[in-house]
């Protein structure tokens, strides 16, 4: 067989046609595969097709591949194994979609994975997996364990199959007549493959089943009885469903499973066991050969329509035999002259009709010709821009990697300066210590001073006393001298005898004076030595005092100077290392600037959704710039904090000037440059406002405002660029309404009855004041459940009011299609109310259980206002002023807010009462203690902000893939409205 063959049928069986694969081009590869022994052919084939681009593609390849590992040459699935890789990441690739084609090729891939592994793992079993109870067997080895490790093999196996079954069959809308049409045939064709399968491996796993019970204890199967019932029951019911099928009825003979399952713990039962056998009659028509109305019953683009040769139409019309042979002569008796003429006018005409009908065929094929030669150019200029595209995006990855060294550089200089900084406030602190050291000693001198001088004061006292005392003993001997001479003066007048005893009194007298003025002497002395000596010591110590706090003041001056020189030092620092992240930042604009002027930057693209992110990201950053200058203008020591901002906000403005100018590439003239003006306003405010922030005398007139503004009007314009989706079809639209309506009612009762349910269960559990703050919670939770289901009942009826007033002849659904931007408005507002109550009741659930946050249930809150209020804002856009029921809707808007804040209300009381508050004391502490919380607090202050940032960029992102995912959910595809 030629493999170029093959590959031809592999491209005609693998296309993006929506039909099922042709079993002549599927024959064809699987000949092939038995023809070169191994599956190179086809992977070689396989390999030159955007699988990862198209579903319905990806689809076909899975039912081919399917095909070959059943039937092809046993060495496919060897071969196929060096794939699996790809394989995978394919089927984790198509898994991001929720419906439609991509859900159903990465439930396949893991299918055909998974039956790979299990092939390779048990050689034994053939692709198409029939074997002999002797070959089963002998796969199991005669050990429990391999039967065991089997049975579990195939129950994973199995549990594959039935996954493609049961997304094939909710894939398809089973009201209609399916099984006719090309799509739905597309989509039935691969689960004959899955019956073939699903058929052996039930029958197996029953076997295996019972002769495992026959070995091991009923208990220990246990979990394999539970998984064998829950699979018996769908591969029954999917088994049911396909034989009512049309399609399947003329293709495949469907086995009908039993009624009950089998009884493992009846051993004899096995004996009652069907082996369920899938019938495929021989002459069955192929999928193509259903009766479809397609493009390829009509005209096979496959196969070339060639002209009927010259010599068959000349047989057809005279027969090959030479005894009728008209230019026999021989045996043409009586043939007439006129006839004759007449066939050769007759076979003139119609070889020139031959001729023409060669001529256009030729010409057809010139054109066929020129129309490939056409798309080779096609090709060739799509293969040169994709070129250009790659050096393009190797050269924007070369500029990235400088940008990012610079980014590096800067960070280390950064780092190093804030080393240089941390080792000067070590520095300060140490000399702080010095001087508190200083200044103790100079309180004690002051002090030993203060007491030399209290003593000084006492020896002056004594001093004064022993004069006193003196002069009093002068006082005595003149008045003793005065004595005795007046003594002698009557001395003559009286007697010798009374002279004498008196003469005797007063020399006693006197030699007891005499003593005690030698005793004051003495004393008087001593007294004076010792204040010569204090004095002396007085002014010893005088002296060193006064040279010991000159040393004191000298030392102090020297710290001040140094203080003074080390604080001018810093503060140079600080503002150098600010303004290298200013120049960083201009340097980064500048550049962007340039970008936008550089011809090679108009090839580059990007999305209204990726700018309005960047701008977003750019205007919070706006904002902590300018809090961060602020509290740089307020205390220069949070430099750092400053640094950080701008650095990282020059990066965010440039990405933003370079994204906004390649969205302009993409839009419409008009718009577009208005976003090229928008975007160079931005960049020369962002100059502005780096150029004032150079210079310290202009940082305090920093105005951040035009920065801001221009950022905001690229937002503005981002935000009316973003893709708005595609319309839906007209029938669906009316009915999509109805049901988002009744869902979100439905929500919203389920969320009433939940709550209800929490407020018995909390009463029956709780007690004292977490009974009380759940009670009180849940109660403003029913209360605004109860709003909600007033407001989505009056935003019927005004729904009512205006299709019945705005429709006139056409029909409800014509109304909805007519307005569709409306209606797909109401169907979103619909559905954020009804995920709003769901996902409050669940916050309230945690907080009863002691498991949530109060802050989630407070965001939930938030959250169902803002919808309540999307949602009325979409009810009463088309309303008339006056109607009731619009008035009847804004009384229950209010109703819905005022129950929301009594939620809020109610969950920052409830938090109050529970959590316990700490006092912040700081009475009992050290300086050096408060200095080191202060520093721990900077730290965690330093962390939770940077936290708050990658939180902010991760909701951002977060927000942006929501509406994304948005979009895809509701088939509105990525068509900007006009």
């Amino acid at each position: 067989m030629d493999l170029s063959k093959v590959a031809v049928s592999i491209n005609k069986a693998i296309n993006t046609q929506e039909v099922a694969v042709k079993e002549k081009h599927a024959r064809t590869c699987i000949l092939g595969t038995h023809h070169e022994k191994g599956g190179h052919t086809f992977w070689a084939a396989i390999n030159r097709l955007p699988l990862s681009s198209n579903a319905v593609l990806c689809w076909k390849f899975c039912h081919v591949f399917h095909k070959l590992l059943r039937d092809g040459h046993p060495n496919v699935i060897k071969d196929s194994m060096r794939n699996k890789a790809d394989l995978t990441d394919m089927s984790r690739m198509w898994g991001h979609l929720s419906e439609g084609y991509g859900k159903l090729c990465s439930i396949y891939l893991k299918l055909l994975i998974t039956k790979m592994e299990f092939h390779i793992k048990n050689p034994r079993f053939p692709g198409n997996l029939q074997m002999s109870n002797r070959q089963l067997d002998e796969a199991g080895e005669n050990d429990v364990n391999n039967f065991f490790q089997l049975t579990v093999e195939m129950f994973d196996y199995l549990e594959c199959e039935l996954n493609l079954f049961l997304g094939v069959f909710s894939s398809l809308d089973m009201s209609r007549s399916v099984s006719v049409t090309a799509a739905g045939q597309c989509r039935l064709a691969p689960l004959i493959q899955v019956i073939l399968d699903s058929s052996h491996l039930y029958d197996y796993t029953v076997k295996l089943l019972f002769k495992l019970h026959s070995c091991l204890p009923a208990d220990t199967l246990q979990g394999h009885r539970d998984r064998f019932q829950e699979q018996f029951k769908k591969l029954k019911g999917l088994f049911y469903r396909s034989s009512n099928l049309q399609y399947f009825k003329r293709l495949i003979q469907i086995p009908q499973l039993p009624e009950n399952p089998p009884n493992f713990l009846r051993a004899s039962a096995l004996s009652e066991h069907i082996s369920p056998v899938v019938v495929i009659p021989a002459e069955s028509s192929s999928p193509e050969s259903e009766h479809v109305v397609e493009t390829d019953d009509l005209v096979d683009t496959d196969v070339p329509v060639l002209p009927v040769p010259l010599e068959t139409k000349f047989d057809d019309l005279f027969g090959t035999s030479a005894a009728i042979d008209p230019f026999n002569f021989n045996g043409q008796n009586g043939l007439r002259k006129d006839d004759k003429d007449r066939l050769i006018e007759q076979l003139t005409r119609e070889i020139q009709a031959l001729k023409d009908e060669l001529e256009s065929f030729r010409l057809e094929s010139g054109r066929l010709c020129q129309a490939l030669r056409g798309r080779v150019n096609e090709l060739e200029a799509e293969l040169a821009e994709q070129s250009h595209l790659r050096l393009q995006a190797a050269g924007e990855s070369e500029f990235l990697k400088a940008e990012l060294d610079d980014l590096r550089r800067v960070r280390e200089d950064t780092e190093k300066e804030q080393r240089s900084l941390t080792e000067i406030e070590k520095k300060a602190q140490a000399n702080e210590q010095r001087y508190s050291k200083l200044k103790e000693k100079y309180s004690e001198l002051v002090q030993s001073h203060a007491d030399l001088l209290r003593k000084n004061a006492e020896v002056t006292r004594q001093m004064t006393v022993a004069r006193a005392a003196q002069d009093e003993v002068d006082a005595v001997r003149r008045e003793m001298q005065e004595k005795v001479k007046a003594a002698q003066e009557v001395a003559g007048r009286q007697s010798s005898e009374v002279l004498g005893t008196q003469l005797l009194a007063l020399q006693s007298e006197k030699a007891e004076l005499v003593q005690c003025v030698s005793k004051v002497e003495a004393e008087l002395a001593v007294r004076g030595e010792e204040l010569q000596r204090v004095q002396s010591s007085l002014a010893t110590e005088r002296e060193s005092g006064v040279k010991t706090a000159e040393a004191l003041q000298n030392q102090l001056n020297e710290k001040e100077s140094r203080e003074q020189a080390l604080e001018s030092q810093l503060v140079s620092a600080r503002w150098s290392s600010l303004q290298g992240a200013v120049e960083e930042a201009e340097k980064i604009i500048q550049d962007s600037l340039a970008q936008i002027d550089d011809p090679a930057h108009i090839s580059c693209t990007s999305s209204a959704d990726y700018l309005a992110s960047r701008c977003q990201a750019a205007l919070d950053c706006m904002g902590r710039l300018h809090s961060a200058t602020e509290a740089f203008l307020a205390d220069d020591t949070g430099v750092s904090a400053l640094v950080r901002v701008v650095t990282q906000c020059g990066h965010l403005v440039g990405d933003t000037i370079v994204q906004g100018s390649a969205t302009s590439h993409m839009v419409p003239v008009e718009q577009a440059d208005a976003l090229s003006d928008s975007v160079k306003a931005c960049g020369t405010e962002a100059l502005a406002l780096l150029g004032q922030m150079k210079q310290q005398s202009s940082m305090y007139a920093a105005d951040s405002g035009k920065l801001r503004a221009a950022l905001e009007a690229i937002l503005a314009t981002a935000e009316k660029l973003r893709p708005r989706g595609l319309e839906l079809q007209q029938g669906e639209l009316g009915d999509l309404v109805e049901q988002e309506m009744a869902s979100t009612s439905a929500a919203v009762e389920s969320a009433a009855a939940r709550i209800e349910e929490m407020l018995n269960n909390s009463r029956a559990v709780d007690t004292g004041v977490k009974m009380e703050v759940n009670e009180r919670i849940l109660a403003a939770c029913t209360e605004l459940m109860q709003a909600i289901k007033q407001l989505v009942l009056s935003s019927k009826n005004l729904q009512k009011d205006i299709v019945e007033g705005g429709r006139g002849a056409a029909s409800t659904k014509e109304f909805y299609a007519k307005n569709s931007r409306w209606t797909e408005g109401l169907i979103s507002a619909s559905k954020a109310v009804g995920w709003g109550a769901t996902v409050m009741v669940d916050a309230a659930d945690l907080v009863v259980q002691g498991k949530g946050k109060f802050e989630e249930l407070m965001v939930c809150s938030h959250e169902i206002a803002a919808s309540t209020a999307q949602l009325v804002a979409a009810s009463k856009v088309k309303a008339d002023k006056d109607s009731a029921n619009l008035q009847s809707l804004q009384k229950a808007s209010r109703g819905v807010t005022q129950a929301t804040a009594a939620v809020v209300a109610s969950t920052k009381s409830g938090k109050s009462q529970i959590e316990e508050k700490d006092t912040m004391d700081f009475s009992s502490m050290t300086l050096t203690q408060i200095k080191r919380q202060e520093m721990d607090a900077q730290v965690l202050v330093l962390e939770l902000e940077t936290r708050l940032q990658k939180e902010r960029e991760r909701l951002g992102e977060l927000r942006k893939k929501h509406y994304e995912l948005a979009g895809v959910a509701e088939g509105w595809g990525d068509q900007v409205e006009g």
